[in-house]
């Protein structure tokens, strides 16, 4: 029973509540490429991704490569080759996370 008062007094008051005035519409302004430059984008992103993986397994072999050869009386180059390996991973984390990155920056 008591709950149905509340009820009553509750729908009283908010019919009583003023209405609010029309709100402004927020523009969008979210990133829009201009006109005939998103083909060209989407091009040359492609190809700076192949760029990448092509990098990075060359540097990965190259590495390896470093690692075999410097095993006999060469440590130096054996050391150089797995110094390599962390510099070439974080090149490759840091273009696949690039684009979340800049997202996470500009917007």
């Amino acid at each position: 029973m008591l709950f149905h008062y509340l009820q009553i007094g509750a729908d009283a008051v908010l019919a009583a509540a003023p209405t609010p005035a029309p709100s402004v519409e927020v523009p969008d302004v979210s990133p829009v490429a201009p006109e005939g430059l998103s083909d060209f984008g989407s091009l040359f992103l492609g190809w700076m991704k192949w760029v990448l993986m092509i990098g990075g397994v060359a540097g990965l072999f190259a590495s390896g490569i470093m690692m075999a050869v410097g095993r006999r009386n060469r440590s130096s180059l054996a050391a150089d080759g797995a110094a390599g390996i962390p510099w070439v991973l974080g090149g490759l984390t840091l273009g696949a996370i690039g684009s979340t990155i800049v997202g996470a920056v500009l917007l």
